[in-house]
């Protein structure tokens, strides 16, 4: 089998764009371990590199620290534990899909102000119509 590579924090921070600052931060909330050597020095694995990325994806979700310290609990509990954190992360997606659909409803909004400031400068749209007037075509 083949052996982890060692990085100290600042090649761990540069190999996966974060700071060291918040390498700590994560390592004080527990989200990620590392190992120390015979010196107290710092270390991480290319394991952690796998398990920061899938939190970070998890994280980019927008799923709160406090649901990303219930898993990475949960987790660390072992396979007793699977249907509990699948619940998790259930929620989690079905609430970054209903912040996803927001998302889109806003920029749906927002591409028809431009449309509307640039039916404005050409001309295409009369110059007393007002935005919610624009916005009643759509309906």
């Amino acid at each position: 089998m083949e052996s982890d590579k060692y990085y100290k924090i600042g090649e761990f921070a540069q190999l996966v764009g974060l700071s060291t600052h918040t390498l700590r931060y994560y390592e004080n909330e527990g989200l990620i371990v590392s190992q120390r050597d015979t010196n107290g020095v710092r270390y991480y694995t290319d394991q952690d590199v796998k398990w920061l990325g899938f939190l970070l994806h998890l994280k980019g979700t927008g799923m709160k620290i406090t649901d990303l310290k219930t898993y990475v609990r949960l987790r660390a509990q072992g396979d007793s534990t699977i249907a509990e954190r699948s619940q998790l992360l259930e929620r989690v997606k079905r609430e970054s899909e209903a912040e996803i659909r927001e998302r889109q409803n806003s920029l749906a909004v927002l591409s028809k102000k431009i449309d509307w400031y640039d039916g404005k400068l050409d001309h295409s749209i009369d110059k007393d119509e007002t935005f919610e007037e624009y916005l009643k075509r759509f309906e």
